[in-house]
């Protein structure tokens, strides 16, 4: 994957990527919004230090770590990703309360539509500010959406330094019990 010039990624601020998303996933990864690099590159989680393809793997969701490129190879897995939000930001504290807002009633209609068995929301300041449960906590919520059930796993950005990459692992991988084990919850 080529690196983005400083020319790119000031020009794909506000670009939307297309989801990676199919039917009746097991997972739907839900970011909070593209950051430059992804909207650059059209690869989420793209930028070199975010946490998200080592947790995905640590956690047991793929065999071998995927590349940001590699991005549809999640379908084979019953993965799939989306975001909230639509637009790119160079960081996620450029998005007001109101589009969070709107980014998931849009994610509600995809979720109906699509209807994965799981919606993993990627940040909890998000999830709390979106789905307008202050209290909410990471792990598995009450909510549902339609019958799909949602965790909270933390943000995987190399911002998020207070996760480390071990904790960060550990929650997708408790995620992956959830999906495998669902009674046990």
């Amino acid at each position: 994957m080529n690196r983005p010039s400083p020319a790119d990624l000031a020009a794909a601020h506000g670009r939307t990527i297309p989801d990676v998303i199919a039917p009746d996933l097991a997972v739907l990864f839900c970011g909070i919004n593209p950051g430059l690099w992804s909207a650059a590159t059209g690869h989420h989680f793209a930028r070199p230090g975010n946490r998200f393809w080592p947790a995905l793997y640590r956690g047991g969701f793929t065999p071998r770590q995927l590349r940001p490129d590699e991005q549809a190879e999640l379908l084979a897995y019953g993965l799939g990703i989306t975001n909230v939000a639509a637009r790119g930001t160079a960081r996620a504290d450029e998005l007001t309360g109101m589009e969070l807002v709107a980014g998931v009633a849009t994610l509600r209609a995809k979720v109906d539509r699509y209807r994965p068995r799981w919606l993993a929301v990627l940040g909890i300041g998000a999830y709390r500010t979106g789905f307008g449960r202050r209290d909410a906590v990471v792990g598995p919520q009450p909510e549902r959406v339609g019958g799909t059930r949602i965790w909270v796993l933390p943000n995987p950005s190399g911002l998020n330094a207070h996760v480390t990459p071990d904790k960060l692992a550990a929650q997708f991988a408790a995620l992956r019990g959830a999906v495998e084990h669902p009674a046990d919850l």
